[in-house]
């Protein structure tokens, strides 16, 4: 029997460097299996161009974000956060996506789910993956968000109205410890090698982890990376050392399972001491006008273009906490512990993350939230068409 399609209101925005799909929760259904079934076909996964979806064939454009109204009453809005697996039938639900929350508090307002107050309207957004709460604050006006202005951050073209995201108390994500292990650093045998790590857990846990270890510099844009003749090979340690930070947090039973079944978290990035580099933009970044030098790895182990939101707020607390290996490479760079602003060199340019901190007895600080500014834009709303 011949089924059409179903059609689906829907929302494209971009946020930061990243574009998502935004949904309302009570357009899609509640049985989680079923959910997941209509965000797959609307993104045309898994396929790796994603042709019969909305879905931009890689994981900065294949993000889906589900809204409502929330019943907290620290929150306005709940926002739930997935990575749609652009060759696999997976939504991962583990992770957020700081630049996709960028575009949550936009979202909000223009549909009126928060009033909007001029000239700066405060969303306070729950995120069902993390359990923490965001505040962002959205330039508005004439009774929606602004949408043009003047502040550009790398890796996306032109400028626009300045967004604040604020991740409150954004230790402890996904394990509800700062420290997953216990400790600032650790290291790992990795096939009679020995590597030395730091696991941070903040908004979202990463493992930071040295490339002059694996034969690399760290400055390496995503085509010179993956144009490496070992490059493969580089990518299957890192899946060892990621794939443990897998099991640690209880996301998996193994290395296989952590493999296939825990993508997204926890990421693993590569760390170094700021230097000159060329970013992928063609722009010259020089090693005074940043702090340290970072690659973040996505699903299947790719490097991505820029920097992930919740990655620089897990970069500067990591720098906010003694012993860790981004604490090292801020303080040979004449800092300290006491770390509220931090630039980070990615492959497309700088990245500013900034911490408001409190200052503790013995000496050390607390990261109160960390924060980020970022542009966000709605492209297109209308509807997505679902098979079935």
């Amino acid at each position: 029997m011949y089924k059409p399609n179903i059609k689906v209101p829907c929302v494209y925005m971009r946020g930061g460097t990243s574009k998502a799909v935004f949904f309302r929760d009570e357009d899609l259904p509640k049985e989680e299996t079923a959910r997941d079934k209509w965000i797959l076909s609307a993104f045309g996964s898994p396929d790796r161009r994603q042709i019969d979806g909305m879905g931009g064939a890689n994981t900065s454009t294949s993000k889906v974000a589900i809204i409502k109204k929330s019943s907290r009453p620290d929150a306005d809005i709940d926002y739930s956060f997935g990575q749609v697996d652009v060759n696999s039938p997976i939504v991962g639900k583990t992770m957020n996506c700081g630049n996709i929350s960028s575009a949550v508090g936009p979202y909000a307002i223009d549909e009126g789910l928060v009033e909007a107050v001029e000239p700066t309207t405060n969303v306070r957004i729950y995120n069902t993956n993390t359990k923490k709460i965001i505040v962002a604050v959205v330039p508005v006006k004439d009774g929606r968000a602004m949408t043009e202005g003047d502040f550009s951050i790398d890796g996306v073209p032109g400028t626009g109205a300045k967004i604040t995201l604020k991740f409150v108390a954004p230790q402890g994500a996904s394990s509800g410890k700062l420290l997953p292990t216990g400790n600032p650093k650790d290291t790992i045998d990795v096939e009679g090698k020995v590597y030395e790590y730091s696991f941070i857990d903040s908004a979202n846990p990463v493992i930071f982890v040295h490339p002059e270890d694996f034969g690399v510099t760290g400055t390496e844009i995503p085509a010179e990376f993956n144009a490496l003749p070992n490059c493969k090979e580089i990518c299957r340690k890192l899946e060892i050392i990621r794939g443990t930070g897998a099991i640690i947090l209880g996301f998996a039973k193994n290395l296989e399972d952590a493999r296939i079944n825990s993508q997204t978290l926890p990421k693993i990035a590569f760390a170094t001491k700021p230097v000159d580099y060329t970013a992928g933009s063609g722009a010259e970044i020089k090693v005074s006008n940043i702090d340290c030098v970072g690659r973040l790895f996505s699903v299947d182990m790719k490097m991505i273009d820029a920097y992930m939101g919740t990655g620089a707020i897990c970069t500067i607390t990591a720098a906010n906490t003694p012993g860790t290996i981004i604490n090292e490479i801020v303080r040979k760079g004449g800092g300290n512990d006491h770390v509220t602003h931090l630039r980070i060199g990615h492959p497309w340019g700088i990245m500013d993350a900034y911490a408001d901190l409190q200052d503790n007895p013995d000496g050390t600080h607390t990261v109160l939230s960390g924060n980020l500014d970022r542009t966000a834009r709605r492209i297109m709303e209308g509807y997505v068409y679902i098979r079935d």
